[in-house]
């Protein structure tokens, strides 16, 4: 099947890449780099670095080569990126935003001082009238890595790719209450989109004519209509199918008939044919299908037109004030986003703040796409280029922090953990990822002669700013089409319930010590994460169908799993499902007696969750439900199949940013506010959530934040779309034979990881 991948949060939907690479590096007490050269203080001696021509190899996970400050989806792809720029605002080892980046910000961390710079100060003001302004001022000495200078300029062309209306990166900049960002997107909209949301009847040709209402309809049901036959003829030869009704059913859609196929791929994609096109045909191409897609694909100016943001003024070239309507409390996460040069992935003749011309053509983006595999930027590499799975990267000896220590730096492409560490061990790497599990540390301490840091390898963990999770689709898993109805939502409980009493084994033989099992859809890293001593903390789906405890402090862990499944049971059967002598016979309609976990283990079970459904396949059915497990060899499937809404159930990680906001994985969009880039896994829609997600937006009370959050949290649980499993310690390992591990990032943080100083870090 022909795909494209969009993974928007699956890795990390993040805005800020806090746990690679910062924006603000930290130097101990007034210590910068020098330019080829440095000192460090080290106890009583003066130790002298020189920069080295060695090449310091660095091990990833496969790239999706989308390099982009502004479009890339996987956080290997952003650590490409976050070499070769800065962002406007940083962060300290915990996680504290750094307000005076220009002369430098001092806090403590584990009783060390540490000094923390970055291109800009930032002053925040909360007026009387509710409005908030955010004055920056840039520091007017930094150049990027081709010799152009800095302004406010290019922070303002960067805020105004994030607003355009046909942004649609992973980005959520443009959620902001900033003055007149509403008005900006809301003046004019793809021809297609308006055609398609007026609906087949309508009457009003204000936008379009009547005969283009025609002509639209006809070609996108013709488009449909030859896609549905694609996946026809795709199944059948394959072997998936016998005919259209099972094709349907196989491809996750369900449908008697082409007409309900039809209606099940619209309700999923909407307007986006090319998406539809692109997601799910086998062999069919959108130029085939809808020849005349392009002639849609125009902007139509809705009403008189809104050329600027009128709350993002430039007040010179090094200050800038960005006005919000009212407080906001991601606002100043947000605002680390890197500070693209507008000359080169935008047009400098397009630039002319004066007259509302911001470096590219309003609702076009295609000449900052045309950059996406070619980063540049003011950061501490440039990007030179991606070969054979290899990033190459060279030195920026104009870096604003002082002339990177290591000359040149490969990103190399590892097929799994297991080529990481080898890569380690035998010489082609000399920095690494690997995933913490048993087998790992197994194979460090035989190396080092029993200790995981030693003469071989230095390791080093922290809390992952992030969480393991087993998802459930509710638009693949439901009853009669209704995924927020309790049936549908007792259908997802009942797997939730099975799937949760297996976590604790599973997750201590995978990890040993090195993760523990959570109970709430959230990173306990974040201090919004509920705790064992909070008022109505509980342990994940541990209640029956009518509220009741399902286990007890006594039972083992063999009754505790007999007591899941006959709590499963229950659940079943109040989704409307027969059960009979302790068994389900018959599926209510729109679900089903089998469904299928998607997990990327390698095509060998190597992931932490991979032993839960082989245990719950395994009780499931011993009470007559089928679950297939489906491991993957390329994890790419998965994002491709997840986007389709191919996927019933899988197994995955968030990655998480230093703020504990909802809005990316949970919001489901209301009449002012766009979804979140990542709702359409969950497929999630609740007004009440997404009311408390804007109203923990809308203070910076913390307290009242995570009580806020609690509630939210609990809502994320009673769809029963998400499993919380397990908070990992991440492993970063160093040869200590070949990095001066002097030299690497002090005190690593889940906020502040090894890359934050880059610049220092050299081989021997």
């Amino acid at each position: 099947m022909k795909r494209f991948t969009k993974i928007a949060a699956l890795l990390l939907a993040l805005v800020m890449i806090v746990s690679a690479f910062a924006a603000c590096g930290a130097k101990t007490g007034d210590e910068k780099a020098t330019d080829k050269a440095d000192t460090k203080e080290g106890g009583n001696e003066v130790v002298e670095r020189v920069q080295s021509d060695d090449p310091l190899s660095v091990g990833y996970s496969p790239f999706n080569e989308k390099f982009s400050p502004f479009f890339s989806e996987t956080a290997y792809d952003q650590d490409v990126w976050a070499m070769t720029q800065v962002s406007l605002i940083g962060n300290d080892r915990s996680g504290a935003m750094i307000y005076k980046g220009i002369e430098g910000e001092t806090h403590e961390y584990n009783g060390t001082e540490y000094t923390y710079y970055g291109p800009a100060d930032v002053t925040v003001t909360e007026n009387d009238d509710g409005t908030v302004y955010y004055d920056f001022k840039l520091r007017d000495d930094i150049k990027f890595s081709d010799g152009e200078a800095m302004t406010i300029d290019d922070v303002i062309f960067s805020m105004y790719v994030l607003s355009d209306p046909t942004y649609d990166g992973s980005s959520t900049f443009f959620s902001l209450p900033i003055e007149g960002m509403a008005d900006y997107r809301a003046d004019s909209a793809f021809l297609s989109d308006l055609i398609y949301n007026a609906g087949r009847d309508n009457k009003d040709f204000t936008n379009f004519t009547e005969e283009q209402q025609k002509a639209y309809w006809e070609a996108y049901d013709a488009a449909v209509q030859a896609l549905i036959k694609d996946i026809v003829d795709f199944c059948v030869e394959n072997g998936y199918a016998e005919d259209l009704k099972g094709a349907a059913s196989a491809w996750g859609f369900g449908g008697e008939n082409e007409e309900e196929f039809q209606a099940a791929l619209e309700e999923s994609y909407g307007a986006d044919i090319a998406n539809m096109i692109g997601t799910e045909a086998a062999t069919i191409d959108l130029a085939t299908a809808f020849p005349t897609y392009d002639d849609y694909r125009v902007i139509v100016k809705i009403g008189d037109p809104v050329p600027s943001i009128s709350g993002i003024q430039k007040i010179d070239d090094y200050n800038l004030r960005v006005v919000l309507t009212k407080v906001d409390a991601t606002a100043i996460y947000q605002f680390s986003l890197a500070i693209a040069p507008m000359h080169y992935y935008g047009d400098k003749s397009l630039y002319d703040y004066e007259n509302n011309m911001f470096g590219f053509n309003k609702n076009d983006l295609s000449i900052v796409k045309d950059k996406t595999a070619t980063p540049m930027g003011a950061g501490p590499y440039k990007f030179i280029k991606f070969d054979d799975g290899v990033v190459n990267f060279e030195a920026f000896d104009g870096y604003y922090k002082g002339t990177p220590l290591s000359k040149y730096v490969n990103f190399r492409q590892c097929a799994s953990d297991d080529d990481k560490l080898n890569g380690v061990i035998t010489g082609t790497i000399d920095i690494t990822d690997p995933s913490f599990s048993d087998t790992t540390v197994d194979a460090i301490k035989e190396e080092n002669g029993g200790a995981v840091t030693g003469d071989k390898i230095t390791t080093n963990t922290v809390d992952n700013l992030g969480y393991g999770y087993i998802g459930m689709c509710a638009e693949v898993m439901n009853v009669k089409g209704e995924k927020d109805s309790d049936a549908s939502k007792n259908l997802r409980r009942a797997f939730a319930t099975v799937l949760s009493v297996n976590r604790e084994f599973s997750i201590n033989s995978y990890y040993g010590d090195r993760a523990s099992v959570i109970n709430y859809p959230i990173s306990n890293t974040s201090w919004a994460a509920p705790q064992v001593t909070d008022d109505g903390y509980r342990v994940a789906f541990s209640v029956d169908k009518d509220g009741n405890d399902i286990f007890t402090s006594e039972m083992t862990e063999e009754e505790k799993q007999a007591a899941a499944l006959e709590a499963a049971l229950g659940f079943f059967e109040a989704a409307g499902y027969t059960v009979e002598d302790g068994k389900v016979t018959k599926a209510p309609e729109g679900a089903a007696l089998e469904y299928t976990a998607w997990i990327p283990a390698d095509g060998t079970g190597d992931h932490p969750s991979f032993q839960i459904f082989t245990d719950a396949k395994n009780q499931l059915e011993t009470i007559g439900i089928t679950l297939n497990i489906r491991d993957l060899t390329n994890s790419s499937e998965l994002w491709d199949a997840l986007e389709a809404h191919e996927v019933a159930m899988w197994a995955a990680a968030w990655g998480a940013t230093i703020d504990p906001d909802m809005y990316q994985i949970y919001f489901s969009g209301d009449d002012e506010n766009a979804p979140g880039g990542s709702n359409y896994m969950y497929t999630i829609d609740d007004k009440d959530l997404n009311e408390l997600i804007l109203e923990a937006r809308g203070t910076t009370d913390q307290a009242q934040r995570k009580l806020i959050y609690k509630e939210a949290l609990d809502i994320v649980i009673d769809w029963a779309v998400e499993v919380a499993v397990y908070q990992r310690q991440n492993a970063v390992i160093f040869s200590t034979e070949r990095v001066d591990i002097d030299t690497v990032t002090p005190d690593i943080t889940t906020f502040y990881g090894w890359m934050s100083e880059i610049e220092n870090t050299v081989k021997k």
